[in-house]
């Protein structure tokens, strides 16, 4: 029986006249790999913020919103236990987010900040198997050999995969990508990917991954979610995404305030139907 890891319903964020969401809601299930799609703007960030408890819905819009076996935000609120929920979900930036100063290693081992106890996290006292650990995820993503460099001295394809070293230390069971490869040249975007393509066949992880490029969704992806002027536009394959269904989610892609529900093309599409 499959289990659902990340379920959304009627999830709408607004920023005092514009509607930056507008009643999301779809389903995602254990070990998918899910793009989220649409033009720049259209929420996509604010929406995974949303997943991870970054930030909450509008009060009294009835959302809410579940992350592996317990719900962490209801009607605008984050319910007790969300931040433990958090823990479980790993967060790639575009930016990298890495403290420039410190130790590639070090950098990695910060992912196990969130499971220690306070006072170990305080004083940054890491056993020698968390250490063995991190280097085992540096491996994976083929950086062990950079471990005791200066963060800083990185190219940005070799930040990103130090980020996602990062998220195997913290052991994520969901890991949200937020334009990870947006900065990237196409030789550094493709390690990315496919990095990030082995986590979740090999591990099982379930990754949903904010792209621009719809070639890189096509490719690393079964399944995508369209975003357009907050609107859920498509949910459905990637096969999906003829050019005439594309052309239509990008055009006209700018909003006025308030912001009105684009013409969907055949409807939301749900994941399975024809195109």
């Amino acid at each position: 029986m499959s289990i659902t890891r990340i379920a959304v319903e009627r999830l709408s964020k607004s920023f005092g006249q514009i509607h930056v969401l507008s009643e999301v809601g779809f389903e995602i299930e254990a070990g998918e790999m899910v793009a989220l799609i649409g033009p720049s703007g259209s929420g996509k960030s604010t929406l995974l913020r949303h997943l991870v408890g970054l930030t909450s819905a509008n009060r009294h819009s009835g959302s809410r919103v579940h992350l592996m076996d317990r719900e962490v935000q209801r009607d605008g609120r984050l319910l007790r236990g969300s931040r433990a929920q958090r823990c479980r979900c790993g967060y790639i930036f575009q930016q990298f987010n890495l403290v420039g100063r410190l130790s590639v290693l070090t950098n990695v081992l910060i992912g196990r900040l969130g499971s220690m106890p306070r006072w170990r996290a305080l004083l940054g006292r890491f056993s020698e198997e968390e250490r063995i650990r991190a280097r085992q995820a540096l491996a994976r993503v083929g950086l062990a050999e950079l471990a005791e460099q200066r963060a800083n001295t990185l190219s940005g394809g070799q930040m990103q995969r130090v980020a996602i070293a990062r998220v195997l230390m913290q052991d994520a069971e969901v890991i949200f990508a937020d334009e990870p490869i947006a900065s990237l040249d196409p030789r550094s975007a493709r390690e990315v990917m496919d990095i990030l393509q082995r986590i979740n066949l090999e591990d099982g992880r379930t990754v949903l991954v904010s792209l621009h490029q719809v070639d890189y969704a096509r490719r690393y992806c079964s399944r995508a979610i369209a975003l357009k002027r907050g609107h859920l536009y498509y949910d459905g394959p990637t096969e999906g995404l003829t050019e005439a269904r594309l052309q239509a989610l990008y055009e006209n892609a700018g909003f006025d305030e308030p912001r009105q529900p684009p013409a969907p093309i055949a409807a939301n599409v749900a994941l399975g139907a024809a195109s």
